[in-house]
C-alpha cells in the first residue's frame, strides 16, 4: 500500500498538523510506503501523484478543505480518503463527499454531526487521532524539566496546578472552570490555574474577557494566561507539570490535549458530551461534568473558505447545537474531589495512561487506518 498524507506539512504545533504528522509517522514505523505533503501545495501534490503513484491519498482537515483533500487528487485519478473533524455544521460539498467510498472522522460525535447534515453513514468510519505515548509519559513532578515549567509559570511546590490548553481558553471551558474554582476557593487546597493559549488577535481579545471574569470572581491572583508559541517538544513537560487537566470543552471533535494529559498520567475533567464520550471514561480516567446548556442556532453565515460567496446565509429547518456549556457545580464538586485526594488523582492517571496506550497510540491508529482501507477499499 502506498499512502500520500496531506496536512499542514512541515507540521506546525497545531492540532490538525499534529494529527496528520502522527499518522504519517505511524504508517512509516509499521512499514507502509508513505509520503507527506502540504494539503495546499498543488504543484508538489501533483509531483507526488506522478512519480509516487499512491494507492490512496488521505487528507486531514474539515469539510471546507474538500477542494484540497478530495477534488485535487480526483483530478489526477487518485483515490482520496478525507479524515475530517467537524466545526458543528456540514455546509457545502455534500454531493462530492457522498460520492466517495470512504470518509474517516475523528469521533462518533463527528460522525453524528455529518450524518445529521446529510452524509451517508455507511461511508463513514471512525479513526481516532493518534498520541505520541513515547513523548507524553508520566514524569516525576520534581524532575528538573518539569519543575522548571512550574517555576516559569509561578506555580509553587505546594500548589495544585490545574491546566487548560487550547487555541483560546474559553472554547475549552475555562470560564466554567474559573466559576467552579471561585465556588470552592475558600475550601480547596492552595491552587494555581494555568491557561495555555495560542497567540493570535482573536485569542488576545478573549484573554482580556477571561481575565476580567477572573477579576470579577476574585481569583485573578491564582489564574495565569500564557500565550507563548510552544513547540511539541515542550508540551509533554507542560502536561507533566500539572496535577489536574481541566477542559470541559464547549465544542470538541476529538480532544487531543485530554488524551495527551491521560498519556502523562493526569486525571481529566471534561464534559459528558461530544468526543469525550469516546476518549474519557467517567469515574475511571476522568470526571465528566453534565451538560448544563446547549447553545442552539437557527442560522449561520459562511464564506469563500466553505465554498460559498462571501456572506452566504444559511437558515436551518431546525435549530442546531453550536456548542455546549458544562455544569459549573459538577466541575466544582469533581475538582474538589481530585484536589483533596492525591491517591484518586494517581488512580485516574494510571487508568488513563493504560487506556491511551491501548487505544490511541499513534502506531495503533496507523494499523487501524491500514485495516480500514484494506477492508473498505480492497487496497493492501
Amino acid at each position: 500500500m502506498k499512502v500520500l498524507v496531506l496536512y499542514d506539512y512541515p507540521p506546525s504545533p497545531g492540532g490538525l498538523a499534529t494529527q496528520g504528522d502522527l499518522l504519517y509517522k505511524g504508517l512509516k514505523e509499521i512499514g507502509v510506503d508513505v509520503c507527506a505533503v502540504n494539503l495546499e501545495s498543488a504543484q508538489e501534490k501533483e509531483w507526488y501523484y506522478r512519480w509516487f503513484e499512491p494507492d490512496v491519498v488521505v487528507g486531514i482537515g474539515y469539510w471546507g478543505h474538500t477542494p484540497h483533500l478530495v477534488l485535487h487528487p480526483q483530478r489526477y485519478g487518485v483515490q482520496p480518503v478525507p479524515w475530517l473533524v467537524a466545526d458543528g455544521y456540514l455546509g457545502n460539498y455534500l454531493e462530492i463527499l457522498n460520492a466517495l467510498p470512504l470518509i474517516l472522522v475523528t469521533s462518533n460525535w463527528v460522525k453524528k454531526v455529518y450524518v445529521r447534515d446529510g452524509l451517508d453513514a455507511g461511508k463513514i468510519e471512525v479513526l481516532p487521532v493518534g498520541c505520541d505515548t513515547d513523548a507524553f509519559i508520566p514524569r516525576d513532578r520534581d524532575a528538573p524539566k518539569v519543575l522548571a515549567v512550574r517555576e516559569t509559570l509561578g506555580v509553587g511546590d505546594d500548589q495544585i496546578m490545574i491546566l487548560t490548553v487550547g487555541g483560546d481558553a474559553a472554547s475549552k471551558g475555562a470560564q466554567e472552570v474559573m466559576q467552579a474554582l471561585a465556588i470552592i476557593d475558600t475550601k480547596a487546597p492552595d491552587w494555581k490555574y494555568v491557561c495555555k493559549v495560542w497567540p493570535q488577535p482573536r485569542t488576545d481579545q478573549q484573554n482580556l474577557h477571561d481575565m476580567q471574569l477572573a477579576t470579577h470572581l476574585g481569583i485573578e491572583k491564582n489564574v495565569v494566561f500564557t500565550a507563548s508559541k510552544l513547540s511539541r517538544n515542550f508540551m509533554p513537560y507542560l502536561m507533566a507539570a500539572c496535577d489536574i487537566y481541566a477542559a470541559p470543552s464547549r465544542l470538541e471533535g476529538f480532544g487531543m490535549p485530554q488524551v495527551e494529559a491521560g498519556a502523562c498520567g493526569k486525571p481529566v475533567i471534561g464534559i459528558k458530551a461530544m468526543a469525550m464520550l469516546d476518549t474519557l471514561v467517567h469515574g475511571k480516567t476522568a470526571f465528566l461534568a453534565g451538560v448544563a446548556q446547549e447553545i442552539r442556532l437557527k442560522e449561520t453565515t459562511l464564506g469563500q473558505d466553505e465554498g460559498y460567496e462571501p456572506g452566504h446565509r444559511v437558515v436551518f429547518k431546525k435549530a442546531r447545537t453550536a456548542d455546549y456549556r458544562a455544569s459549573i457545580h459538577d466541575i466544582a464538586n469533581y475538582m474538589m474531589d481530585l484536589m483533596d485526594d492525591a491517591q484518586l488523582r494517581q488512580n485516574f492517571g494510571q487508568a488513563a495512561r493504560k487506556r491511551v496506550v491501548e487505544l490511541f497510540d499513534y502506531r495503533v491508529v496507523a494499523r487501524k487506518f491500514v485495516q480500514i482501507v484494506t477492508d473498505r477499499l480492497g487496497i493492501s
